[in-house]
């Protein structure tokens, strides 16, 4: 039995795993179990996956910015009750950035509802721990959903040297 958590890259055998970790992480949209596949395959560059026991406890998702190469969008953070407090999103997210793929990466964009106070903290002190600035700004407002979704809060992390760590 494992005991030490493993970072690494998500595979497509990943895909189920981790689509059950975002159900167990409220209040985190689910998105498609297909869509989990392909962040396994086609965006694992830019995707972590933290695995104790062969079972995803965390897993953050993110791609680059199609026009803006020095931005790493990160579209998701879950991290299973069981591995909280153990700066395992911090890991995974540092993880990512330490990859060659992400080189020129500068920036971290991301959306966060209002109420989720958790991942405001988390990016704040991330941001923090970079040496970088803060910027926010709504992305999408209510009516831009078809129905009962809150609004998404735009947070610009950067510019950052990733050299400070």
């Amino acid at each position: 039995m494992e005991t030490e958590i493993k970072l690494r890259e998500p595979v497509k055998s990943d895909g189920k795993n981790i689509f059950n970790l975002i159900n167990r992480c409220k209040p985190l949209d689910v998105n498609s179990e297909y869509l989990y596949l392909l962040q396994s395959t086609y965006f694992k560059d830019t995707c972590s996956v933290a695995t104790l026991d062969n079972d995803a406890i965390g897993f953050i998702s993110g791609y680059l910015a199609p026009n803006e190469k020095n931005v790493l969008f990160i579209w998701q953070v879950a991290v299973d009750e069981r591995a909280r407090g153990k700066s395992v999103a911090k890991r995974l997210l540092q993880e990512i950035l330490d990859r060659d793929f992400c080189k020129d990466v500068e920036y971290i964009h991301t959306t966060i509802s209002p109420d989720n106070e958790s991942s405001k903290r988390f990016f704040e002190k991330f941001a923090k721990n970079l040496d970088a600035n803060i910027e926010t700004s709504v992305l999408f407002d209510n009516e831009d959903f078809s129905e009962g979704h809150e609004k998404e809060v735009l947070f610009k992390i950067g510019p950052f040297n990733k050299g400070k760590k």
